[in-house]
């Protein structure tokens, strides 16, 4: 008898005991009091073939987002936008947490688009071009693009969107404006320098890459005197282009990360931002020369200078920080948040 109550209450401790680790290996989501699921890793992370873990639901798939790839208004889900943008974006031969930073700049870039339409395409949320939106790939050019190497390549960045499922930057309870760009002379620009405007989020910070880790870091545009007064003219017609050359280009200022400012050509005064796009620089990090017979652009990095730099995350990652690490470098004072709840 003792031994059938003793059996009983052992049996009853092991039940309880087993009931415990279930429930400590399987979590309520305190918002809806369900077991909630995490995103597959490592070997069993889905692949653009099919879902290994048909069980998780990822909040990537349930958004959709209306994106004008040339002419043509597409509907597709965030995460398909998401891997189109990181592969068009960044080198797919970068660290996986600069890709994962990528994503996740990726996404709240697009959900602060969505949140303020633009009237360059008010049928669309996002746009393909990169000067507007973001650079957008579909499945059929990344495959010319990668050739042999599509399968490991579309699976790293399909990885880098599975693993940040989600995710996005706010600020204020609002998704930031998450720009980016190649590369930094050092620093980042704030974004005042570059746009008038200066968000809280987006100040100049430093950044980490070399010519040691950038190809063509810097770069040179050479342009006659001919050439350099004929775009001047067509841009300022009030612009006066004396003999004395060493009048030409005067009075440059720098802004505190380095870049050009403002600067007169031919005494109309230009901003560094316009002085790039009239001679096609890689970045308004730039020293100028004129000599008898022509002006010389030297530049150093790649882009307008604001947000995160693709290269400084990949100089970062290869330091050792994780995604986060690396957003929380670049983009001052924000927090991570949920796609989720900024989607209607």
């Amino acid at each position: 008898m003792k031994k059938t109550i003793v059996l009983s209450l052992l049996l009853s401790v092991f039940s309880l005991a087993f009931s415990m680790l279930i429930s400590l290996a399987d979590p309520l989501d305190p918002e809806d009091g369900q077991a909630r699921q995490t995103p597959p890793a490592g070997d069993s992370e889905p692949s653009p073939g099919g879902r290994e873990n048909a069980e998780y639901v990822y909040d990537d798939d349930a958004m959709t987002v209306r994106v004008l790839v040339g002419e043509t208004v597409t509907t597709m889900t965030m995460s398909d936008y998401l891997i189109g943008v990181v592969a068009a974006e960044m080198p797919a031969v970068f660290d996986e947490e600069a890709l994962k930073a990528q994503a996740v700049a990726a996404r709240t870039e697009t959900l602060y688009h969505m949140r303020h339409e633009s009237a360059a395409h008010p049928d669309a949320d996002v746009c393909d071009n990169y000067a507007c939106c973001q650079a957008y790939q579909d499945d059929g050019a990344l495959r010319e693009k990668w050739g042999g190497d599509y399968d490991t390549y579309i699976k790293k960045i399909t990885d880098a969107v599975r693993r940040t499922d989600g995710e996005c930057l706010v600020y204020q309870n609002e998704p930031i404006q998450a720009v980016f760009h190649s590369s930094s002379a050092g620093k980042t620009a704030d974004s005042g320098e570059v746009w008038g405007t200066s968000l809280p989020y987006l100040v100049s910070v430093t950044s980490p890459e070399t010519a040691a880790q950038v190809p063509n870091y810097v770069s040179t545009v050479t342009v006659s005197l001919a050439d350099f007064k004929e775009t001047v003219l067509k841009h300022y017609p009030d612009a006066v282009f004396p003999k004395d050359r060493s009048r030409w280009i005067t009075d440059i200022t720098y802004t505190g990360s380095g870049r050009i400012d403002t600067l007169k050509l031919g005494g109309v005064t230009v901003t560094g931002p316009v002085l790039r796009n009239m001679f096609g620089l890689r970045s308004t990090a730039a020293a100028i020369e004129i000599d008898g017979k022509n002006v010389t652009f030297t530049t150093t990095g790649y882009g307008h200078g604001v947000g995160m730099s693709q290269y400084g995350a990949n100089t970062l990652a290869l330091e050792g920080y994780d995604y986060k690490g690396i957003l929380l470098w670049y983009y001052t004072g924000v927090s991570f948040g949920s796609a989720a709840d900024f989607v209607q």
